[in-house]
């Protein structure tokens, strides 16, 4: 049995749904299956205090599931590929208005992390930049400055969220 109180699953559901709305996402129209994912990310931010998607196994480590934090890095490929996000929160419009179904989508996250086998990313500067480009990995917002801001601008996702981009 669950911790979490429906009345907190219910104020960040209803929250995650009007979030998602406006950056013009849709979520799964399947009310009850949503709201366990959501009872999921929850249970994951007692356990680990960030919200690790509750279909994929986060290590406890934040550093090392930060591409696991919802909405993963992995949501918009998905939704773009098979019309859905691994965990299925997110859904196409089509599925949102039952004019598909989603089906079964492969974890497309490399096994061992994002990270595995990956070397850091050269600190090149590039001619005419003052600054470093930061581009949030959740939406793509990109900014120039000596540090990638602490929240996103545009949805919200946390300084860790964000990669050097140039």
């Amino acid at each position: 049995m669950s911790r979490i109180p429906d009345e907190r699953v219910a104020e960040v559901w209803e929250r995650l749904v009007l979030e998602a709305r406006d950056a013009g996402y849709s979520v799964n129209p399947d009310d009850a299956f949503a709201r366990d994912l959501v009872r999921g990310l929850l249970e994951n931010e007692a356990r680990y205090g960030y919200r690790a998607c509750p279909c994929r196994l986060a290590s406890g480590v934040r550093e090392r599931d930060v591409d696991l934090v919802c909405p993963c890095d992995y949501r918009d490929a998905d939704l773009d590929e098979y019309g859905a996000c691994y965990c299925a929160l997110y859904v196409s419009p089509e599925i949102s208005r039952g004019e598909k179904t989603a089906t079964s989508i492969p974890d497309r996250r490399p096994v061992g992390g994002p990270t595995a086998g990956a070397t850091e990313m050269e600190q090149v500067p590039v001619a005419g930049l003052a600054f470093p480009v930061w581009r949030c990995k959740v939406c793509g917002y990109l900014c120039a400055r000596l540090q990638p801001p602490l929240v996103c601008p545009v949805c919200k996702a946390g300084k860790e969220r964000f990669e050097r981009f140039m």
